[in-house]
């Protein structure tokens, strides 16, 4: 018995090892940089340890503004990307003929890069001195004035993030719960019709129970996603997301340590051990509700 332990912590030792010095080490040393107060990166010396880093970013104008587009786009782009992915792997999943190429059709969003993507959205969006952007044009065909999405108001700005955000998650999400339906027992369906039941009770009561296990998987890794999100502001605001007003935490982290703000390792650590914290606890709750509600085969 000890003999076949010990084999399987030999095979287990370089995922340990790997997750220990890239995951669990960086963590270790994150927190001692966010209660170092003072710290400088040339000398490796600091002047006090204590909470001053999170009071200073949780009191910084430029980390709150970042929290709350954060929060929006969480909110905002989790539920709608869910809720519109499983109605499209609904349609998709009754076609079955043509299945497998809705499903390469709706997945080549996620293999594109998010740099050509967000050019794209640009181009559609963005306000030049030559057009105002194909959105634009069909808004003032029907009646409406040119709105500048990019460089706009605010509102305008987070709906352009929130509609790029859901189209760049939605193909992957699309894929896994066509795949949840395709694996839904026929005999449940068969049962149903057998007792006359209408469709929507039988989506209700059959189909959403039976894909809950992926459904709640993709609520909560798209909170963790959805928490991280950098890169789609890049590629549609540019890296000056502070003067844009589309900053997120994960920026925020980026331009302490590299932006024009740069070089304060100990106030990046301490934004991102409060996003830890946060992404933790909607993690925690999120598993806490698929619990009660979600039904395991």
């Amino acid at each position: 018995m000890s003999k076949n332990n010990s084999k399987g912590w030999l095979y287990l030792l370089p995922a340990i090892l790997f997750l220990g010095i890239f995951m669990v080490y960086p963590l270790i040393d994150v927190l001692i940089y966010s209660f170092e107060e003072g710290y400088n990166f040339a000398s490796q010396t600091f002047f006090d340890v204590g909470w001053y880093n999170f009071s200073y970013v949780l009191h910084d104008t430029y980390f709150l503004q970042a929290v709350r587009n954060t929060f929006l786009m969480v909110i905002i782009t989790v539920p709608l990307s869910t809720g519109i992915a499983l109605l499209i792997s609904v349609g998709i999943s009754s076609i079955k003929p043509l299945r497998n190429l809705f499903q390469t059709i709706y997945f080549l969003p996620y293999v594109t890069n998010t740099l050509a993507v967000g050019l794209v959205f640009m181009i559609l969006f963005k306000k030049t001195a030559y057009s105002d952007g194909l959105i634009n044009l069909l808004i003032n065909w029907f009646g409406g004035s040119s709105v500048d999405f990019i460089d706009g108001p605010y509102w305008a700005k987070m709906f352009v993030m929130c509609f790029y955000i859901i189209w760049v998650v939605m193909p992957f999400k699309i894929l896994l719960l066509t795949s949840a339906l395709s694996s839904v027992n026929q005999h449940y369906y068969n049962a149903a019709k057998v007792d006359g039941t209408s469709r929507l009770r039988t989506f209700t009561r059959i189909t959403l129970p039976m894909i809950s296990p992926t459904i709640f998987y993709l609520i909560i890794t798209g909170f963790i996603g959805a928490f991280k999100e950098y890169s789609n502001a890049v590629a549609l605001f540019g890296t000056n997301l502070n003067a844009a007003e589309m900053n997120t935490i994960v920026g925020y982290v980026y331009d302490m340590l590299y932006g024009d703000s740069g070089g304060y390792p100990s106030y990046a650590s301490a934004a991102a051990i409060i996003l830890f914290a946060i992404v933790l606890t909607i993690t925690c709750i999120n598993l806490l509700v698929s619990r009660k509600h979600t039904y395991y085969v």
